[in-house]
Parts: C-alpha cells; structure tokens; sequence
C-alpha cells in the first residue's frame, strides 16, 4: 500500500467505515473467462471500506497525480489507449466492473465481513485533478451514480481531523501540525 492509499483509508476509517486496503478479489475460472482475462490473478483493490449501517460497500480508487498536470476527463473516454489510464479499468469496463463487484460482494458476504446483499459503490479518489476537468468529471461520475473525492473533499477532511481529539494516525498527527495554529 503507498501513502495516499493510508492517508485516504485513515480519513474513512475516521468517517466510522471499516477499512481494507490493497483487498484481493478471489475471481473463479469463470469469472476470469467472463472478463476475458483466464490468467488474471486476484483482482486488487485499493481500498474497500463498509458502512455497516447501510450496508453499503464503497469501492475506492486512489490515484494522487502530485507532482503531474492531474487526473484529467478524457481519461474516462474510450478512445484513451490502456496504457494511459489503465488503473481505470473499473470506471471504464462495465463487464469487469460487475464480474469483481459480484465476487466482491460474494467474498465479503462468505467471509463475514458484511451482512447479506450489499450495496457497491465505486470511487476515485484524487490527490490533483486537472482545473479545468473538474466540471466534467463530476459531472460524468454524478451520472454514473460513482463518487469522486478531490483534492478540496481531502483538504477538508484533513482539516476536521486536525480540529479533532488526538489520534495515534500519521494522517492526523500530520494534519494537526500542518493546520493548527501555531504555538504561543
């Protein structure tokens, strides 16, 4: 798991979910035939993270793009070559993205890690996305019925647990002393 992954799955885990990062899909033969990929290995996940109240399963992308112009709209489009936005693949697969979210939901139902017939809902989280994409992309995840989670959703996060009680995470350490005041 890199960084971003732990400083994302800290905030919703401070949101009250159960987290999981890198979580590993065990598809079956059939399902990597479904998919068209027989010699796939586990499907992973960045973050998995249950609302146990709602029964809701949240499927968490995270891609950071720092240092780099950002996540950009055209990126989502068909006519993007893989090789460009392959860690995509869920937002941009209809069939892959029902075959991993069945199985998904089947392994954590087996594994009782949550209740029966569970709600999926997939979502990107990014660290930097391109200014002038911003409309575009929530607008195409609104209607997709996804979640998008920028870098305003993650610095407003940041600030709330820095305004919080103490907790022993690096994400909240790290936000206390970046965004309290300063010492008297």
């Amino acid at each position: 798991m890199d960084s971003f992954e732990q400083v994302v799955s800290e905030i919703l885990w401070n949101e009250g979910l159960w987290v999981w990062t890198s979580f590993k899909v065990d598809l079956t033969a059939e399902d990597k035939a479904a998919i068209d990929r027989p010699t796939s290995p586990r499907w992973e996940i960045d973050i998995v993270a249950y609302d146990a109240p709602t029964n809701l399963i949240h499927v968490v992308e995270c891609k950071s793009y720092f240092d780099n112009p950002g996540i950009g709209a055209r990126w989502l489009k068909d006519n993007v070559p893989a090789s460009r936005a392959g860690f995509l693949k869920l937002f941009r697969d209809d069939e892959l993205r029902a075959v991993v979210f069945k199985r998904l939901a089947q392994q954590l139902v087996d594994e009782k890690r949550c209740r029966p017939n569970p709600k999926l809902r997939l979502a990107l989280v990014c660290g930097h996305t391109k200014k002038s994409a911003r409309d575009e992309l929530k607008k195409h995840f609104e209607a997709k019925g996804w979640d998008l989670y920028d870098e305003e959703w993650l610095r407003s996060k940041l600030r709330k647990m820095a305004e919080g009680g103490y907790e022993n995470q690096v994400s909240a350490v790290v936000a206390k002393v970046l965004l309290r005041g300063s010492a008297e």
